[in-house]
């Protein structure tokens, strides 16, 4: 067969065979890879490098000789009995072509690891061992074990080196692979045929675009919604989305009357066909009313890195680098600006939260956008005991504005969307992020990791330093400006 797929490219056309015959025969239609994806990509790598210490004395397959190379290389490894593991092993048999994250010999039979940086099993990672176990095995090696190592979730650093056996669990799927293999046979042959096809096939968008993962096609099959469409509608689940579908509902205008929706789904569609966004004036002014001055305005910034870097930290979990606070202290007055930064690698948590309750004084309410700053205070207190009544004091103070807007403000601008990036240009005009070097909180994790990594000359530290400052910095202004706007509505 003279047609070659990777492991990566099989299990896209599992997903979805027109994904498939994009990947291999038009795939300059796909989107390019952002930073945060590049991110993740790396993260990922750097998950299978921790891996690699639990097979000593392995050898990788490097594959600068193109992959014809990288096959003869992998044969005579796995011939030389001295070689205990072997790294980016390639292998291909009936034009599948896979890379094995590490095979360690066991005697005469092999374990087969194929590494992810998620923190639990996947149904779809089954797919991708069980390919490699087909050609594997029909390439005449004899699988003692299929096994998938993910992130423990439960793991905690307890400082200093991390245990990659602790920090794994190893998971034998050898049965489960084994009985996907006539269900991968057919999928081959589908695949296979439809890659021989003149143009790729016509398939129906739906819940596959986005799992297990989004589809890098997913603009090219899925054009612009326009502002009425059906998907627009708050909270909308998939299943009335289909049922909208089958009744060829496409347009908010075209929803039925007596068709069962939400309050606030009900009341988007109010909004968007008489084009005026909905206040609830009272309500508005009830929960504002209990607002108590001075009044600061609060933002945080934090990466989750899958590796933890510092002690007591597990997996994926955020790790605060960055406040901003504007403080009114009184109706009228302008803010004043308060704001902390770590910048270098060291552990930014005792700083942070020192600096932060030392400017967030002892009285008047702490406007926040959702729950995230009282999570992320939580687990501060975990961490740092010493500070646990100051937390807690500074928790008690917290006023969320997401649920007063959810539950008494709606603007067709929303487009079902209540986050902050959403709201504030709707109800403050002319309030946006456009034009800054970092507009989110995923760009701004980026921008961090380069900034501690200490490999950046004094214009691009002072440059990236700017430019985080002045994002965190605007989110809280953004809360002083989208509250001044509430107030006026509240009357």
């Amino acid at each position: 067969m003279s047609m070659r797929i990777s492991k990566t490219k099989f299990c896209a056309g599992v997903q979805c065979l027109k994904r498939l015959y994009l990947l291999v025969h038009e795939p300059e239609l796909a989107a390019e890879l952002d930073a945060a994806s590049e991110a993740i990509m790396a993260q990922g790598r750097e998950v299978g490098l921790l891996a690699r210490q639990m097979f000593p004395g392995g050898v990788e397959v490097r594959n600068d000789g193109g992959l014809d190379e990288a096959i003869r290389t992998t044969r005579e490894l796995v011939a030389n009995t001295d070689v205990p593991a072997i790294f980016e092993g390639t292998f291909e048999h009936g034009g599948v072509l896979v890379r094995v994250d590490a095979l360690q010999r066991q005697g005469k039979r092999w374990k087969l690891v194929e590494v992810k940086s998620t923190t639990d099993l996947k149904d779809h990672h089954l797919e991708d061992v069980a390919i490699q176990y087909r050609v594997l095995s029909c390439s005449g090696l004899k699988i003692a074990s299929a096994c998938l190592a993910h992130i423990n979730r439960d793991y905690v650093h307890p400082g200093g080196k991390i245990d990659p056996r602790e920090f794994f669990r190893v998971r034998n799927v050898t049965w489960r692979v084994q009985q996907l293999q006539p269900k991968l046979t057919s999928q081959l042959r589908s695949e296979f045929r439809v890659l021989a096809q003149p143009t790729a096939p016509n398939i129906r968008t739906g819940s596959h675009c986005t799992d297990p993962v989004v589809c890098e096609f997913f603009d090219h099959c899925i054009p612009p919604r326009p502002d009425d469409h059906i998907g627009y509608l708050p909270r909308i689940h998939a299943s009335v989305v289909e049922a909208f579908e089958e009744m060829g509902v496409e347009s908010i205008w075209d929803i039925p009357a007596d068709f069962d929706l939400t309050e606030i789904q009900r009341r988007a569609v109010t909004c968007v066909r008489t084009d005026e966004p909905w206040f609830d004036h009272v309500g508005l002014r009830v929960k504002l009313a209990t607002l108590r001055y001075p009044v600061a305005y609060l933002d945080f910034e934090t990466v989750n890195p899958a590796i933890p870097r510092f002690a007591c930290t597990h997996p994926y979990q955020h790790i605060t680098f960055q406040w901003s606070a504007h403080i009114q202290q009184r109706p009228d007055a302008e803010p004043e600006h308060y704001e902390f930064l770590a910048t270098d690698a060291r552990d930014p948590r005792h700083e942070f939260i020192s600096s932060l309750c030392t400017a967030l004084g002892q009285t008047g309410s702490i406007v926040v956008y959702s729950s995230f700053e009282s999570k992320r205070l939580s687990e501060l207190d975990s961490w740092l005991p010493e500070f646990a009544d100051r937390i807690n004091a500074i928790q008690a103070r917290l006023f969320d504005l997401l649920p007063i807007v959810r539950g008494h403000v709606y603007h067709a601008a929303f487009a079902g969307s209540y986050s902050l990036k959403s709201v504030l240009p709707a109800l403050v005009p002319g309030m946006s992020y456009d034009g800054m070097e970092v507009t989110d909180g995923q760009d701004a994790g980026l921008a961090w990791e380069k900034l501690i990594r200490g490999k950046l000359d004094q214009t691009e530290t002072k440059k990236i330093t700017k430019a985080l400052l002045g994002y965190c910095g605007l989110d809280t202004l953004a809360l002083v400006k989208l509250l001044t706007e509430l107030r006026k509505y509240a009357g």
